[in-house]
């Protein structure tokens, strides 16, 4: 399937800024370059929190990391609206 590069341009799903647009694997929505790689550190830290915690190992460096780049995301798709 082509795409244009009209295709490429529109409103990223999580900071609603007009640019660029990426797709992640398995997700339906778009987003900036900046909320693509937040959103795949962050399903990648969440599934890293899961294993380290059925492992017994200390979570706190990972949840910190993510708690950190959630509140970067939700400033950014707050100050959208």
């Amino acid at each position: 399937m082509e795409m244009t590069e009209q295709d490429l341009i529109g409103h990223c799903s999580v900071c609603g800024r007009v640019t660029e647009l990426m797709e992640l694997l398995g997700r339906k929505d778009k987003f900036c370059l900046e909320c693509s790689a937040d959103l795949a550190t962050v399903i990648l830290l969440g599934t890293e929190i899961d294993a380290a915690t059925v492992a017994g190992r200390n979570t706190g460096a990972l949840v910190s990391e993510f708690n950190e780049i959630s509140s970067r995301m939700l400033d950014r798709a707050q100050s959208a609206h």
